[in-house]
């Protein structure tokens, strides 16, 4: 049986993969986990992002909690990051996020921090599957006074306003900006943090309705925010994902910045100001070769791990770095969160703007992007980590490692939250790392079908 945590919790499709019966079942072994060592009652924070089938689920993980003996916070629709800060901030148990992320309104997941706003190990979460494989054996559900309550609360998303303002006090006064909130949990949160800031803010896809979330909007469809900055000669353009953990910039000639090209910016900044420990920033191997250039440039350590946020925050906690991430826009920044927080991101990215003095065109021009070709063979979630099992795919590999070793790099990895293969191709001649992709992504596609 494949394992249930992906690279950010349990995925599915909601009420069908995701069930409810799922979500009280993780809502029991993760309270039990995550709490045994507690004398007294436990309190776990819930929020979720803005698909309807959020509150659906919340309850029933809440329901789970409750029957365990602990207590549940419900702070409704709110970022993943505001989650994670709030967690320690309060000084509870443990908190959860039902969110899928940058995926489609009919996914759901559920991912759990510890009491100290940390995503969990991967020991950790094998610890929660395991209990619920066994039927929950060995835990004790009280009756009476020893069942949870379930508290709600309406003023979180301002504590985490708060936070994110103080954390990074720039004065925006002047800058019109315009933020795709991906009709997700950013909707409320960036937008009146940047006002009160002093931003003009020109606010797109801020009307969640629960179905339209990362509808052709976000950081995964930036095409519209590209053009309405240029409409509205605005300085900046910001793009979130429905949960808010991710960032993607649009410079003022409608431009795509993404999470390298921030993190190179941001980085060489900090470095500036003495602000970036251990001279280093921790990234994935998915990050385009351009950074690893502007790391060698700048003489910037540039440390690499697998792919997923959770393992750039293992390392950075590791080696005591304070910057990290992913191309994708998982923005780490750990003297200030302990996960990726796009409004973070997006506040110290201004920064850099408006302590320059310089436009983000030019700020982009610290590293050279080398073109990419990223492409998505669709494959049996069962299957997707055995694709070097099949002769012909594995042959394929070896056969364009070898032609591109030197001018470019091939990058083969399934994804952690979906039933996809991703083939991504490095080279000089963009034209023919696009079609090598998708040839060597079409034949992963019929092999494994």
């Amino acid at each position: 049986m494949a394992r249930m945590f992906g690279t950010d919790g349990v995925r599915g499709v909601a009420n069908e993969e995701l069930t409810p019966l799922l979500a009280m079942q993780l809502g029991q072994a993760g309270a039990y986990i995550l709490t045994k060592e507690n004398k007294h009652k436990p309190t776990i924070m819930v929020g979720c992002d803005t698909r309807m089938s959020g509150d659906m689920l919340a309850h029933a993980l809440m329901a789970g909690i409750c029957s365990v003996g602990a207590n549940a916070v419900y702070v409704g629709v709110i970022p993943t990051p505001a989650i994670a800060y709030l967690t320690k901030k309060y000084k509870v148990e443990a908190g959860v996020v039902i969110s899928a992320s940058h995926n489609p309104m009919e996914f759901n997941g559920i991912k759990f921090f510890d009491g100290n706003g940390y995503k969990l190990p991967d020991a950790l979460e094998d610890e929660i599957e395991d209990l619920i494989k066994n039927d929950m054996k060995g835990v004790e559900f009280p009756n009476g006074s020893g069942v949870g309550r379930i508290k709600y609360r309406q003023d979180a998303r301002e504590e985490y306003i708060n936070h994110a303002v103080h954390a990074v006090p720039v004065d925006l006064s002047g800058m019109k900006i315009v933020v795709d909130c991906a009709e997700g949990a950013a909707h409320y949160t960036s937008v009146e943090a940047l006002r009160q800031l002093g931003a003009t803010v020109v606010p797109i896809h801020n009307m969640p309705d629960g179905t339209n979330i990362n509808a052709n909007c976000g950081s995964t469809h930036m095409e519209e925010l590209q053009a309405r900055v240029v409409f509205e000669k605005a300085h900046i353009g910001l793009a979130f994902d429905g949960d808010a953990d991710r960032l993607l910039a649009v410079d003022e000639l409608g431009n795509v910045v993404d999470g390298d090209q921030i993190m190179a910016i941001v980085g060489a900044h900090m470095r500036n100001m003495g602000k970036l420990k251990q001279n280093t920033i921790v990234v994935t191997v998915m990050s385009n070769l351009g950074f690893f250039m502007f790391g060698d440039k700048e003489k910037i350590h540039i440390d690499k791990t697998k792919v997923g946020d959770r393992y750039v925050l293992e390392r950075m906690r590791e080696i005591g770095a304070s910057l990290g991430g992913e191309q994708s826009g998982h923005i780490i920044f750990l003297d200030e969160n302990t996960t990726g927080d796009g409004l973070l991101s997006a506040l110290h990215l201004l920064e850099v703007l408006v302590v320059t003095g310089k436009p983000l065109s030019e700020l982009a021009k610290v590293m050279t992007v080398m073109p990419q070709a990223l492409v998505n063979a669709k494959v049996p979630n069962h299957r997707k980590y055995r694709y070097l099992e099949y002769p012909e795919i594995a042959a394929a590999i070896e056969k364009l490692e070898k032609e591109f070793a030197g001018e470019g790099r091939v990058l083969i990895r399934p994804s952690g939250t979906e039933p996809k293969v991703r083939v991504m191709i490095e080279g000089k001649d963009k034209q023919k790392i696009e079609e090598e992709a998708r040839k060597l992504a079409e034949l992963i596609q019929n092999q494994m079908l």
